[in-house]
């Protein structure tokens, strides 16, 4: 599991006084960069080797300015070519969205998916939500 911690801004509500919900997107590809150096340590976009292939986010509660929030990254599955990483949003112990993000290991020459590397397959299952 990987967590990073973010501070939800003015800027990120809206007229109803609550957390837009298109900033939990933003946050839960944040949150992936760990993953992302997985796959690519430096982060360099010329050696890039995923694509986003679907995202989805369920909302729990409503989410406020002036309280930080927890974004916690797993693991849920892992298949030949891709993986889905699951992602918890927690504000004040409250469990507030869950998103869900399919990733597919990418070659962008042969603009076709591509068998995950065995150690990156093995580093992914490490981070299986138990």
């Amino acid at each position: 599991m990987f967590s990073r911690i973010f501070n939800p801004g003015f800027a990120d509500t809206d007229a109803l006084g609550h957390i837009n919900n298109t900033v939990f997107p933003y946050w839960f590809e944040n949150a992936r960069i760990e993953i992302f150096k997985l796959f690519t340590p430096d982060l360099d976009p010329k050696k890039w080797s995923l694509i986003l292939a679907k995202i989805e986010v369920d909302f729990k509660a409503q989410c406020y300015y002036g309280t930080e929030v927890e974004v916690k990254t797993f693991i849920e599955k892992v298949g030949n070519s891709s993986f889905v990483v699951l992602q918890e949003v927690i504000q004040n112990e409250i469990l507030v969205a869950v998103g869900r993000s399919t990733m597919v290991h990418f070659d962008h020459d042969s603009q076709k998916s591509e068998h995950l590397p065995p150690v990156i397959k093995e580093k992914l299952l490490n981070h299986l939500k138990k």
